[in-house]
């Protein structure tokens, strides 16, 4: 007899064999990854959006990956970066504040981290929400934003600084 595995099912065009549900058990996580990094809740609808339907187009091959969601966000990182890259200025945002997906206890303290992290440019922004909200070790940050382990470190050191330095009150 032969011990070969069964065929995969084939994916269906309409749910991608499972798509719907990964978006479900990812999305608050990815939300949440997105305002911390574009600052707003519009722009991180869009972001999240955007790396969905990338996602979606590959999903074939990301569903077998060993780490499905690490893959979305390290498509949500790269978007944000390239977006940030291009700078458009088509879109003006008319709400005032910026919120978190989610709920948090300290709201006063969310607004100061969205706007400690909107002072800092894209890229050690990201090397942040990665490392201390994702808790993604350094190499992978490194790997994912492609940069050297040493580069990813300093530029972390340097962004806590820097909000260290103008927002006493994140310190803690």
């Amino acid at each position: 007899m032969d011990a070969t595995p069964p065929p995969e099912p084939p994916d269906d065009p309409v749910t991608g064999h499972g798509f719907e549900e990964f978006v479900v058990a990812t999305a608050d996580r990815m939300m949440r990854t997105a305002v911390l990094l574009t600052g707003e809740r519009h722009a991180a609808e869009d972001l999240v959006q955007a790396t969905y339907a990338q996602v979606f187009s590959k999903w074939r091959r990301v569903r077998r990956a060993d780490h499905p969601a690490a893959y979305t966000r390290t498509v949500l990182t790269r978007l944000f970066l390239a977006q940030q890259r291009r700078r458009r200025v088509d879109e003006v945002s008319w709400e005032g504040s910026a919120d978190l997906a989610g709920s948090a206890q300290d709201p006063t303290l969310r607004l100061s981290l969205l706007e400690a992290l909107a002072t800092l440019p894209p890229a050690d922004r990201t090397v942040l929400v990665l490392r201390y909200f994702h808790d993604v070790p350094v190499a992978e940050v490194a790997r994912q934003l492609c940069l050297s382990e040493g580069a990813c470190r300093t530029r972390a050191s340097r962004a806590l600084a820097r909000l260290r330095l103008h927002f006493p009150d994140l310190a803690e």
